[in-house]
């Protein structure tokens, strides 16, 4: 259902590692009279933060449940091992999950990845927050498995990282609660999804203007005979159509 009245302002969530500088900086040259106001919120408090009307759309972390909230995924993050700049995997390009089966991995509480079981071995505690296991990555307590912007949110000039494969990947949408779908919402999807500012697509057509009639001339000479078609009278006066014939000489 579209919204009837048009709010004075729109409200965006997104999760850490999300940058929406560029959707943003569109926004504001195609709707200046609507001030777009960021909301970052925890991932694990996004969904919350859309149902309790504290935000209209979101950049979100999938999955979320659709009963209630649309979901338009956009990409999917590479996961990288966070490690410090000494370590032997900051010496190869790419390492695989069964690589860190020997290394202590941290797995804090905010995680993002789904996993059925995280490789290598279970630090004794789990810490509170992402940004905390980058922390003790940098003590030396063990290694982080992250989505690779998360590892550049929180970047230490003593830490590196290295892509990681057989492992989950964290895949980012844009949502919304379903119920209300605005006029607003509609034109973030247009901007998010690339729609040209002259798309019609979340929002009413511009109804067809008459075409305005040409005024009629009066008086002034007749209008000439369009070429080819005939005036209906012989310009020489004949009868018929056709070439003059030959005069007949008398006996």
């Amino acid at each position: 259902m579209t919204g009837s009245e048009t709010p004075s302002s729109f409200r965006l969530a997104y999760v850490p590692g999300v940058t929406p500088t560029k959707w943003v900086r569109i926004w504001n040259e195609r709707l200046p009279g609507v001030p777009l106001t960021l909301v970052g919120v925890p991932a694990d408090e996004a969904a919350r933060t859309l149902r309790g009307g504290d935000a209209d759309a979101g950049f979100v972390r999938l999955p979320v449940d659709r009963t209630d909230l649309s979901a338009i995924p956009l990409y999917t993050e590479t996961t990288v091992v966070v490690v410090p700049k000494d370590h032997l995997v900051a010496a190869v390009d790419e390492v695989s999950a069964a690589d860190l089966a020997e290394e202590v991995v941290l797995h804090p509480l905010d995680d993002t990845l789904e996993w059925d079981r995280p490789p290598g071995l279970p630090a004794l505690e789990r810490p509170a927050t992402t940004e905390d296991a980058v922390e003790l990555v940098a003590a030396g307590v063990g290694l982080l498995v992250v989505p690779q912007s998360l590892a550049r949110l929180y970047h230490r000039k003593d830490l590196t990282y290295r892509p990681l494969s057989d492992v989950p990947e964290s895949r980012i949408a844009l949502s919304w609660p379903e119920e209300r779908t605005t006029d607003l919402v509609e034109e973030f999807i247009g901007i998010v999804r690339g729609r040209t500012v002259n798309s019609t697509r979340g929002r009413p057509p511009t109804p067809p203007q008459p075409k305005a009639k040409r005024p009629e001339k009066k008086g002034g000479a007749p209008r000439k005979p369009a070429a080819g078609k005939a005036t209906g009278k012989n310009p020489r006066g004949a009868s018929g159509g056709g070439k003059r014939g030959k005069p007949r000489r008398r006996p």
